[in-house]
């Protein structure tokens, strides 16, 4: 290790070198299943819609690092950065992108609709901003029910503009919610950019105006990332109720599906570039050793060849199972 890299450790990220080695396996995993998924997506295998994490696997990965097991994760319908750093099941995960019984909900939500609360995994839900308000209600109710545990809840630029938003900022702040918000902020919402949807960029201001503390993330590093989180998690934990942390990103491929977008007259590969060059994947993995790499490479293709197997030979629902989990 180089003193570069036992500075940045030591100094930036407050990690060892056993954490950067686990958060290069997640940022791994988590892009080559999202390469994996590309891949298969076509042949319709998939029975639902996938919105990719490609070029956004940084932020999950350096929030859910700091979380404890018991502490809970609400998502976007882009959610399998989120569930799968967190912890979530590979295996279930691709079952109930299949459609499969195996899958975290029997083969009914597909990739919009994971959720898995055996491995604290709250759900995620495909209109937009409506995950924000259950996080707070579940965050409300550990804290009721006198748990030592704190909710995070991740959503888009786009979902700011949803008036629970900030109905549910007030809410926190005024009952001291343990809830940290995190905002994906990808400059988009589907095809429209912040620069045509808001006034001003200022949304840490605005949320300060709830007395909430807010901390934005520019570059998208994944240490600074960290210690942000880790910052606004410990906070929490101390009584000091909610917090929000904005962390800027960029998603690589189209807003929903496996393909490119950059000729669609509302962005130009030009805005990638910036993006490509501060890839946090390539650099983490430049700060560990070759053989560290290969091995945990050679893992992660092994967990998602099983991955795959699993789903494709997991058994479809029955017929009955269309009226069991539903309220009416």
């Amino acid at each position: 290790m180089t003193k570069a890299i036992s500075d940045l450790l030591e100094n930036s990220s407050r990690l060892d070198i056993d954490g950067l080695l686990r958060i290069y396996e997640k940022l791994l995993l988590i892009r080559r299943t999202e390469e994996a998924i590309a891949r298969i997506y076509p042949s319709d295998k998939i029975k639902s819609p996938v919105h990719l994490s490609i070029g956004q696997e940084a932020v999950s990965v350096a929030v859910c690092d700091v979380l404890n097991a018991e502490d809970v994760v609400g998502s976007t319908y882009r959610g399998h950065a989120a569930y799968l750093a967190n912890g979530g099941s590979l295996n279930q995960m691709f079952a109930e992108m299949y459609g499969k019984d195996t899958g975290t909900a029997r083969g009914k939500g597909g990739s919009m609709h994971l959720v898995d609360m055996e491995n604290h995994f709250l759900g995620s839900s495909a209109v937009v901003g409506t995950g924000i308000p259950v996080a707070l209600g579940y965050a409300m109710a550990m804290k009721k029910l006198g748990r030592d545990a704190l909710v995070t809840c991740f959503f888009g630029d786009g979902a700011t503009e949803e008036g629970a938003f900030m109905e549910s900022l007030n809410f926190a702040r005024l009952h001291m919610i343990p809830i940290l918000f995190v905002c994906e902020n990808n400059g988009l919402a589907i095809h429209t950019k912040t620069s045509a949807r808001w006034a001003t960029d200022k949304l840490c201001q605005r949320v300060e105006t709830y007395d909430i503390p807010a901390r934005r993330i520019e570059n998208g590093d994944i240490f600074n990332m960290r210690n942000a989180a880790l910052d606004a998690v410990s906070a929490i934990r101390q009584g000091q109720g909610p917090q929000f942390l904005e962390c800027f990103t960029y998603r690589w491929k189209e807003h929903v599906g496996p393909g490119e977008d950059y000729n669609d007259d509302y962005r130009g590969r030009d805005e990638l570039k910036p993006w490509l060059e501060n890839d946090q994947v390539t650099r983490v993995a430049k700060m560990i050793s070759l053989e560290d790499r290969e091995a945990i490479a050679t893992a992660i293709e092994r967990r998602l060849k099983e991955a795959e197997e699993f789903a494709e030979t997991s058994p479809f629902p029955e017929p009955e199972m269309l009226y069991t989990d539903v309220f009416a």
